[in-house]
């Protein structure tokens, strides 16, 4: 078995443990809210002219690209919650490098230390 949680405290982790669930519950309800607007704005009656089509039409992509990020991110929280269950949290999904603290206490979701995070975007890019 790998280095128990990358070598942090049982509190530590205790604590990122709580932190990530209430993220969780934070990204789940605000994707809830947003799958009821945009069930909202499918089924809303009226008549609209062209200036309100299009700002539907500019406020929907930004609904699916905020939704895109908030999918991300509940994944990448579910992944790091399952780390601390397999003892692994703190160490890099690539490389099995430690990731400093300091960057699990700024991002407790993180997988990976900050140059494999940078270097997966920019491939993505």
């Amino acid at each position: 078995m790998p280095d128990e949680n990358a070598g942090l405290s049982k509190d530590f982790v205790e604590e990122q443990r709580k932190r990530l669930e209430a993220l969780r519950a934070e990204l789940q309800a605000g994707s809830a809210v947003a799958a009821e607007r945009d069930r909202q704005d499918v089924t809303g009656n009226g008549v609209l002219d062209t200036g309100d089509r299009g700002e539907i039409a500019t406020e929907r992509q930004t609904d699916q690209a905020l939704h895109k990020v908030t999918e991300n991110r509940l994944r990448a929280v579910e992944r790091a919650l399952q780390k601390i269950a397999e003892g692994t949290y703190g160490l890099s999904d690539a490389s099995g490098k430690p990731i400093p603290q300091e960057r699990l206490e700024k991002a407790p979701e993180a997988v990976y230390t900050l140059e494999e995070q940078r270097g997966q975007e920019s491939d993505a890019a």
